[in-house]
């Protein structure tokens, strides 16, 4: 049995851990979403106000205090990691054409697509003019690599959508890049606020790599496995969309007999109801599904070892059960 199914995990430790903190962010986070432009504001709200557990700035904070930080920096740091993924979910939208975010309707049914496209522009220059007020320049090239990567991995995928010879090797890269990324950021900057040595530095990357992996394939399998209300979208979404994810990827190989039925549903659009329902059948036979999952819990491992170097503490310990909290989404 491994680590993440031992017990049921929580994010409460790592809640309770980062909460005075947090109550800081929520404070900044609404600072800079003013604008003397009502729409810029009343749109940033929505999905500012619409929920997510915000876990990328929670390990920013989490990692600062596994090194006792006690400055300020790591707040508008913390927050500049929120503002760069909420900028993302809003071009996301457009780009998808999404009708649902975190069970609300999306900036883009209110408001269109250009105003939400450019509110995630406006997001993007926040989070840049909060790192550079740290006058942390580690924080500015590492934050400002991360932006490009992101959007190069919203390209990659957009590139492979209803492409069913994407290999497993292209997924991982497009994940890494458009959501491991972000995470491994996260996690450095406590390294970076708190002026640790690269050694350091490189860890909590890996960490953050590693955990962004396992909470991307946890995410791919929950659009077969999970369920409208707990996902904020609806069930079969990246199928109907044409994504490319490794359930899809390992079906495509594995189910000879189905490949044809599949290579129309994702190419050529043909994914209703009951295609769905066909597709998630021929991949639950072959375990693709499973699979995943099991291929999200290797990269749980990682995340978990990465941390080994670190003194045993309650942010250590915290950040270790975030791991198994994100794989166990799915059961």
């Amino acid at each position: 049995m491994t680590q993440d199914t031992q017990h049921r995990a929580s994010l409460t430790p790592l809640m309770e851990l980062v909460a005075a903190d947090m109550e800081r962010i929520n404070e900044l986070i609404l600072s800079y979403a003013r604008s003397h432009v009502d729409t810029v504001e009343e749109l940033a709200r929505h999905l500012i106000d619409s929920g997510g557990k915000r876990i990328r700035p929670m390990v920013t904070l989490a990692a600062a205090a596994l090194f006792d930080y006690d400055g300020e920096l790591h707040i508008p740091l913390a927050t500049s990691v929120e503002f760069l993924h909420t900028a993302t979910l809003l071009h996301d939208d457009v780009v998808d054409e999404s009708d649902m975010r975190r069970g609300r309707k999306t900036a883009r049914l209110i408001w269109g697509n250009q105003a939400t496209v450019l509110v995630g522009d406006y997001l993007l220059a926040q989070t840049f003019r909060m790192i550079v007020r740290t006058e942390l320049k580690p924080a500015l090239r590492l934050m400002s690599d991360t932006a490009a990567i992101l959007a190069e991995g919203e390209v990659w995928q957009l590139t492979t959508q209803h492409d069913v010879s994407t290999s497993l090797e292209d997924y991982m890269r497009v994940i890494e890049a458009k959501t491991a990324a972000l995470f491994a950021a996260a996690a450095e900057l406590g390294a970076i606020v708190a002026e640790r040595p690269q050694a350091e530095r490189a860890a909590l990357n890996a960490y953050g790599h590693a955990l962004g992996m396992a909470f991307q394939l946890v995410d791919d399998a929950l659009d077969y496995a999970g369920e409208t209300g707990s996902l904020g979208k609806a069930v079969g979404d990246d199928f109907r969309e044409g994504k490319i994810t490794m359930p899809v990827v390992l079906a495509l190989q594995r189910a000879a007999a189905d490949r044809t039925f599949l290579i129309a549903a994702l190419e050529g659009g043909e994914a209703d109801d009951a295609a769905f329902a066909r597709a998630l059948e021929i991949m639950q036979r072959h375990d693709a599904i499973t699979d995943t999952i099991a291929e999200a819990r290797k990269f749980g491992q990682r995340a978990r070892e990465a941390l080994a170097v670190f003194a045993e503490s309650a942010a250590r310990a915290a950040l270790s059960e975030a791991v198994d909290f994100c794989i166990q989404r799915v059961s």
